[in-house]
């Protein structure tokens, strides 16, 4: 006869490892994402731009609760732009970047790190297609300089980059590194026009939009001529 302290603790094994298998991951992780995609499409984020939220904090206290909310806002699909021009608007050119560059870094953690835990076992047997097999050993092999150059030449969302990056075997520390250094001169350009945007025929304005412009067809240029290279291989 079996005994039923050996049943109930089979069923409770099995119990969990249905809860923590990477298929139950995976979908705790799509469940998260849709949740806040949808709290953005219901919660307009341009409200950042506004201090009013910040009335009562000043000084260090106010910038590191503006780069936690930025952390889990950029997470949550909300736009880094928006982020930095409110970073920019609310504390000047120089705060308005540091916290703004803490909150990306913040930000690429978060999704670094749910991705990692919760959908790369998961999803790396379907990376089987030629260009997720090349992107994936891009990634995995030159991790460092991959991220670098897709932070200077934002022509992915932000969000995307942090999740495939998740899934490829990057280290933590190429990512967040690169993740810190190429963020900061798209980062400045932002913080710099939303602190200027009350003098918008200013020159340091009239610098960091077109430098905002530049950059964006510099990445459109990147993902043409790389689209390109695909199709020929």
């Amino acid at each position: 006869m079996l005994d039923p302290a050996a049943v109930s603790d089979g069923f409770a094994v099995r119990c969990l490892r249905v809860l923590f298998s990477p298929w139950a991951r995976l979908g705790l992780l799509l469940s998260l994402l849709v949740l806040a995609g949808v709290a953005v499409l219901l919660w307009h984020p341009q409200r950042l731009l506004a201090g009013g939220w910040l009335a009562g904090l000043s000084g260090p206290v106010a910038l590191v609760v503006f780069a936690l909310v930025y952390g889990v806002c950029a997470t949550a699909f909300v736009p880094r732009p928006v982020l930095n021009l409110g970073a920019g608007a609310l504390f000047g050119s120089v705060a308005g970047l540091g916290v703004a560059l803490a909150g990306t870094v913040l930000s690429a953690a978060f999704a670094f790190g749910l991705g990692r835990l919760l959908g790369q076992e998961a999803l790396r047997p379907y990376v089987r297609a030629r260009w997720l097999v090349a992107a994936d050993r891009q990634l995995s092999e030159h991790g460092f300089r991959s991220m670098l150059a897709l932070r200077l030449f934002p022509g992915l969302p932000f969000w995307a980059t942090n999740y495939c990056a998740a899934v490829s075997r990057m280290t933590w520390r190429s990512f967040l590194v690169a993740t810190a250094l190429g963020s900061i001169p798209n980062t400045a350009a932002y913080a710099v026009a939303g602190a200027r945007a009350s003098a918008p025929d200013s020159p340091a304005f009239v610098v960091a939009m077109a430098f905002i412009a530049l950059s964006g067809l510099g990445a459109l240029i990147v993902v043409w001529r790389k689209r390109r290279a695909l199709r020929g291989s």
